[in-house]
Formats: C-alpha cells, structure tokens, sequence
C-alpha cells in the first residue's frame, strides 16, 4: 500500500515468510464463504427505513411470486424461537442486546426486519427488495451525539480521580481548555458478514468469519436455546475484521432458524451498505481536555471528559480515559466518561477502540500546550515522562516512551524543525511537523493450544484462534519451531474451529500474548515428558527418539497475570476475554509509541498530503518483525484515513448512513500514501506475560490522527479540533 515503506528492524528481512502466504496468493484460502455446502438455499436481509416507531403491517405478496422463494422470516413468523440474550458488556455475548425479529419496534435505520429464504441469491435479492412495510413512526430520532433528542449518563465506574483538581487547575500559571471532536467511522472490511448453516440432525454447523468462534457457539446456544455441544463454528480464515467480527451478531441466529425451518443450508452475505448497522462500529465521540502547567511545562491539573454515543438498548462506551489519564506525570487528575443515548444501532469495537479518540484529544491539547509555553512538544513529553502511574501509583512492567521518541525524532530529523508556525514551505505547498504518544493496553487472556510432535520430526499445532491477516499461523509455527528445536517448514498449524482448544479472542491485540505461551507451556510439557531440561531445544527429537515413542502430544494452558484460578472455566464458556493495561491490581503495562508527521497544505486549494511518517514503537518482545511490521505499517496508514478521510455520514433526518459504501465512504489509496517508516525499538519485559510479547496489531492508529493535526497546525497555524480534517476547514 506505501511506496516508500521501510523499517529500522535489522531483523525484518530475515524473518520467516507467511505460513500461509502462499494459500492467500493461489486462492487455496478458504473463507468462510467460500465454502461449498450441498442445497444450500440463499438468504437476504430486508432492513428498516425508519429509525424509530413501529412496523405496522407487511406486504409481502409481491416477494412470495418471486421463483424459487422457500420461506420469509418476520418477527411474526420467528416469535420466541430466538431468545433475548445480553449483550457482552452486560456479561453476556452478543455484541447487541436486540432480539433479531423480535418485536415490531423499531429502534436505528437498517435494523432487520424480514429474511428471505431462496433457491438462488439473485431470487432471494429479488424477493428482498420487494418486501413492503408499512411503518408508524414515532417523531423525529435522536441521530447525533450533540443533537436534539439525545440522553447523555455519566458513567461513574469509569471516573478517574487523583489529588484535587480544581484547586490544582485554577493556580496553574499555564491553562489550556479546549474541545474536541471524532465521528462516527465504519471498518468496512473486504470480506462481507456472511454466514452460512446448516444442520445434521441436532447438530449445527456454522461457517462464519470470526474473531472468537468459542463466543459465537455459547451464544448462539443461549438464543437458540440447544446445548452448546451440539453446536461447531469453522472460521479458518478471516478477511479483515478490525473488531467488527469479534462477537457474535444478531444475524447469525436468524440464519440458523431459517436453516432448521427449511432443512437445508442457508447461506447469507449481508450487502456492504447491511454491514453499516450489521455490526458494531466506531461511535462519534466529544472531548473537553484541561490542563494545567508550570512555567517549566510540569503538569499540574489533568481534567478530562469523554462524550461517547451509544444506542438505546446498551450503555456501552470505550472509556479508553483510563489510560490517557494515567500517561503523564500529574498530581491531580479528574476524569468523566459519559454515554450519550441515541436512536442508532449498538457500536462496537473498531481498531483501537477509544484509544485513537481518546489520543487525538490529549495528544492535540498537549501540543496547544507546548505552543502556549513555547516548548517543543517532545521536551514537554519528557518533562511529563513518569515510570508510575500517577492515578493508582502503580509501577510500568516498562516503560519506553521517551526512547521511542529519541529514535523516532532522530530518523524523522526533528531537531531541524523550527517552532513557529508557517516557515516551512516548498513552492506552493506549507509544510508542517507535528509529533504525538500512541499508547495501547498490553493485554492477554486466558488460552490453550494442543502440540503434537512425531517421530518424523514433524509438529502440529492447534487452537481455536483466528488469522485475521495479523499472522496468526506464521507465529505459532514460528514458537513451536524454536521451542522444539525444529525447522519453521516442519510445522503445522491448525486454527479456527470450536472443536480445537479453546482461545482467547483475537482482539484487543492481545491474541500473540495470550497464544505463545500457551504454546511455550505445551513444548515445555513435552520436554519434561521426554525427560529434557527445561532450557534444552537441541536434543527434542533426539530424546523422542530414544523414548521410542511415535508421538507425544501435550495441552498447553497458559492464564493471564490478574485472573484468578477459577477464570480458567471461562475460557473453556466461550468467556475467554482479555485484561491488562490500567485494570491489573498490582502494575499498569503498556505498549508505547512516538508518530511523527510531516504534511503539506496547498497554499491556494487547501489540498493536505501527508508527506511522510515515522513511528517508533516499544512493544516488548517482537516474533515476526515481518508480521508485526505489517501491523504498524498498517495501522499508521488507517491513522491517516481516521484523520483525513473516515466520517461515516449521518442524515439527521431519520438517523441513516448517506455513504454506506466504498464510493463514498473515503479511505486512503495508494495516491495518498507516501514515505511510511516504522521503528521496532527493542524492549525486554518478562512481567507481561512468559513470552515477553505486547500486541502491536492496534497502537500504530492510536497517535497519527493528533500527529497529523498538530503537523497541519505548524504548517497553517489554524488549529483544527475536529476529525476528519479536510479541506474545506482550512479555506
């Protein structure tokens, strides 16, 4: 996707190849939809036009003439045979608490409320789109977070407060007090939300793209009322997910009960636009931030307050606060999260969640801060660096910002930056540099993983966790290998399916931290059954050799630091969720990360570039630099998207998305992207977990959009507190 793509990690071109590289390229992937299942009848999805009231009557007369039409479901027809369930952050599973079909009401725009069941895709489309309803509306939805009709609710678990405040803000001799805004964006992955079912007597088979196979079948069981044994999930590979499959969704109940009713497989591909109100996505978010300084750039008073939107039906909210108030030294900190109500669907998780929101507001007012002092905002960052964390007083497992900023600022060449805004220029363009932390949680669930090992000197390694595209299947192969002292190309690995060993889910770019060591736990109890010390890899084949065994296979479980005993059950419930970061009773850790940008604004047409970045990240132990790579790069280029392009548009009329596509939804193309430089800086920490691994899948978004701000506020001294940033803002 870049040019210019290029990273300081010596060990990137000699890291092993995607295991399944070759599969992707040849096609032989195959996606949950591809797989081919006999009389499989297709299924579409007829969504409301309206965001609020009721359905009053059906006309499906016209759907019905369509040949080869099998069946309709409507909330008439489905009844109580999908049961109500809680949504996951309401300890249950689903990623929404509405009920698929369940009632006449009608709470957001695209919600389902009829299925068509045909013989063909192009009849069941035909039928769908000939569905007629007739809706009472109940008056004008509340669409937006700061418009008419909506509820706000602070949230007082997520409150953060040290010291005192208020005292601390009105002596400070350095005041900044600014807001700032994020909107609605969709992840929009390349593969749709398909499902297909079917059922062999009580049993039902599921082939669904997913981030967590083990949530979709204790849910679903829980809908549809069966024993979860009786239900498998096969997710071999997914085709970017992003959050977006990582719990279970309502559709998936009605594909199962639409397979029961007609006896044969059913196959749904929800349309992109469907995809919009389908799954979760990332909520428009407001933020007040105040701080205040010494003379010396010393905070303080740190005052933060996040907005976040969320549907009638669950309170939910990111509340990513709890690490941007524990990232800087400050004495007296107070911090608010509320959830704001609308008549919009549930959101959800989309690639650093409320970290990127959260960091855009900070990371800008930081830099505003470091103009009012006239400091230069790494300096400032230095002055403010701390090794506890100053809400709880906990100690950083380690804490590597400021390294990451002397490594980021020297291949950026930031010393030659000059202070003031509007000097830099290249003919017509301005040019301008700006800098921002980027920060995750380190987190890690609970895991196992089955490894198998023959007398051919082959090993086989099996879990039910996901490749997203992340490198999954490249890092268990690449730990079994070197845990058992065997070559990468002897392995295999199996993954995404519910009958393997459970796993964490594959978010929260916990899924390498939770995976290697349970592998390691595995080849360390075949060592010991093969009577081998615990550090020797050399002689493992040698010793099965001698113990004259054709095969040894081991279960490995490994168990997060901070969960009990007992949250070993969870994880065998399909409850297997990942904690770390600000929510550990001992320690805080983080992955930590310095982004610095370089834009230019067209002096007369206001057109933005981003010229160049570089990021310099510190996330412990690096398995595949090519992999991890991948993922920096990756999230760095969504970075610009959030901050130049991403804005899923709302009608406020009736509370719908008007660019519920790839036409109109903007992201960036290769056109947009040119010099991308990620930094892998060298970090050793045993305490996160045995393998010394943090995620890096997510923390390569989390500070480009408040770099890329604060580079366009040195080049046109205009200081924009909104995203996206586009070009109608600077005329």
């Amino acid at each position: 996707m870049t040019r210019n793509v290029t990273s300081h990690n010596a060990a990137l071109a000699t890291a092993a190849p995607r295991y399944e590289g070759r599969a992707k390229v040849t096609g032989a992937a195959r996606y949950p939809s591809d797989v081919r299942l006999a009389r499989t009848a297709h299924a579409c999805l007829h969504t409301s036009r309206i965001a609020l009231g009721t359905i009053a009557g059906f006309d499906l007369a016209a759907a019905w003439r369509v040949p080869g039409v099998i069946d309709i479901l409507t909330h008439g027809t489905v009844g109580d045979a999908v049961r109500q369930a809680p949504a996951i952050f309401a300890g249950g599973y689903l990623s929404d608490s509405f009920r698929p079909l369940g009632s006449p009401r009608i709470a957001y725009w695209g919600q389902p409320v009829a299925l068509v069941v045909a013989d063909t895709y192009e009849a069941a489309r035909e039928a769908a789109q000939k569905i007629v309803v007739s809706y009472r509306e109940q008056g004008a939805p509340g669409a937006a977070i700061d418009g008419p009709g909506v509820t706000a609710q602070a949230l007082t678990p997520m409150a953060v407060k040290a010291g005192d405040f208020d005292a601390a803000w009105a002596a400070a001799p350095v005041q900044v007090d600014a807001r700032y805004a994020t909107p609605a964006q969709h992840q929009n992955p390349i593969e749709l939300f398909a499902t297909q079912c079917v059922w062999e007597g009580e049993r039902l088979t599921v082939h669904e793209p997913s981030q967590y196979v083990n949530n979709v079948k204790f849910g679903l069981a829980g809908q549809l009322g069966i024993d979860p044994e009786h239900i498998r999930v096969v997710s071999t590979y997914v085709g970017g997910a992003f959050g977006a499959k990582g719990f279970l969704t309502q559709r998936t109940a009605l594909v199962a009960l639409a397979a029961r009713r007609t006896g044969r497989a059913v196959k749904l591909v929800a349309t992109r636009e469907q995809g919009f109100t389908v799954s979760g996505y990332r909520a428009e978010t407001r933020h007040r931030v105040r701080l205040g300084a010494t003379r010396d750039g010393r905070l303080q008073a740190l005052g933060l307050e996040g907005w976040e939107l969320t549907s009638r039906a669950d309170t939910l909210a990111m509340g990513a606060l709890s690490m941007t108030a524990r990232l800087y030294a400050c004495k007296n900190i107070a911090g608010q999260v509320n959830a704001v109500a609308a008549d919009r669907s549930t959101p959800g998780f989309m690639r650093a969640p409320g970290e990127m929101p959260y960091a855009f507001a900070l990371e800008t007012a930081l830099d505003e801060l470091s103009y009012a002092l006239g400091m230069d905002p790494v300096e400032l960052r230095r002055a403010n660096d701390t090794s506890i964390d100053p809400v709880g007083g906990l100690p950083y497992t380690s804490r590597s910002l400021m390294r990451c900023f002397d490594e980021g600022a020297r291949a950026f060449g930031w010393k030659d930056r000059p202070r003031q805004t509007g000097l830099l220029r290249d003919g017509d363009w301005l040019v301008g540099q700006g800098c921002a932390s980027a920060f995750y949680p380190a987190l890690a669930g609970n895991c196992s993983v089955r490894v198998r090992l023959d007398a051919n000197g082959r090993v086989h390694v099996a879990a039910a966790g996901h490749e997203l595209g992340q490198g999954m299947y490249t890092m268990m192969a690449q730990v079994a290998a070197d845990e058992l002292g065997v070559a990468f190309d002897r392995v295999t690995v199996t993954l995404g399916d519910t009958e393997l060993p459970p796993a964490v889910v594959s978010g929260g770019s916990s899924a390498t931290a939770s995976m290697a060591p349970a592998i390691m736990a595995a080849c360390a109890a075949i060592r010991k059954r093969l009577g081998m010390k615990d550090d020797d890899r050399a002689g493992v084949l040698a010793a099965l050799a001698r113990s004259g065994a054709g095969v040894v296979e081991e279960l490995g479980e490994s168990r997060a630091h901070g969960n009990a005993p007992e949250s070993m059950r969870d994880l065998y419930r399909g409850k297997a969720l990942p904690s770390g970061g600000a929510g550990l009773a001992d320690r805080v850790q983080f992955a930590l990360g310095a982004q610095f940008v370089e834009v230019r604004v067209h002096a007369l047409t206001r057109e933005i570039r981003v010229a160049r970045a570089v990021g310099a990240f510190a996330c412990g132990r690096i398995i595949n630099a090519r992999t991890a790579h991948g993922q920096l790069v990756g999230g760095m280029i969504w970075g610009i998207g959030s901050a130049l392009h991403e804005q899923s548009e709302v009608d406020a009329r009736n509370a719908s998305y008007i660019n519920a596509n790839l036409a109109d939804y903007l992201v960036p193309v290769n056109a947009d992207i040119a010099s991308v430089e990620a930094i892998m800086v060298a970090e050793e920490d045993r305490l996160v977990n045995s393998a010394g691994v943090k995620g890096v899948g997510e923390i390569g978004v989390v500070g480009m959009a408040a770099a890329i701000s604060n580079a366009v506020f040195h080049a046109t001294g205009r200081r924009l507190r909104s995203l996206p940033i586009r070009i109608e803002d600077l005329l």
